[in-house]
């Protein structure tokens, strides 16, 4: 009984750990390319910087609206293992519904981009990312 007690707390350890760790903020976990413009109490922007072939950690935004500055390539991985390729020309925008993914910038040239975080809208989230 006591040994099946304990296995239940590590599991339910283990499970809240993770959704801790799916649920981080891109700033927090990654200000090597994340810094925030500006913010208020209905949107936080961030700008975006990832070099050649680099590599985000698995992080989390709210619903965002994003503006590329330059061309960009890349993937993107959710926590399922799933990933999703992209393109980008300067100037395409995108709508994203909250999601939880690790960006990679699998192109020869740095990626800048403009990310736009819409607060309060974190109840609709969606673990796919898309153009």
């Amino acid at each position: 009984m006591r040994i099946q007690l304990r296995l239940c707390s590590v599991v339910l350890v283990c499970l809240g750990l993770g959704r801790m760790v799916l649920a981080q903020d891109a700033v927090k976990v990654d200000p090597k390319h994340y810094t925030v413009v500006t913010e208020n109490d209905q949107v936080r922007i961030l700008k975006v910087h990832c070099g050649p072939h680099e590599k985000s950690v698995m992080h989390s935004h709210p619903a965002t609206a994003a503006v590329f500055l330059n061309d960009g390539a890349g993937q993107f991985t959710f926590p399922d293992g799933k990933t999703q390729p992209f393109k980008a020309k300067p100037g395409d925008a995108q709508y994203e519904a909250a999601v939880t993914h690790l960006p990679e910038n699998t192109a020869d040239t740095p990626m800048d981009l403009i990310v736009v975080e819409l607060k309060g809208h974190t109840a609709k989230s969606k673990m796919a990312g898309g153009k």
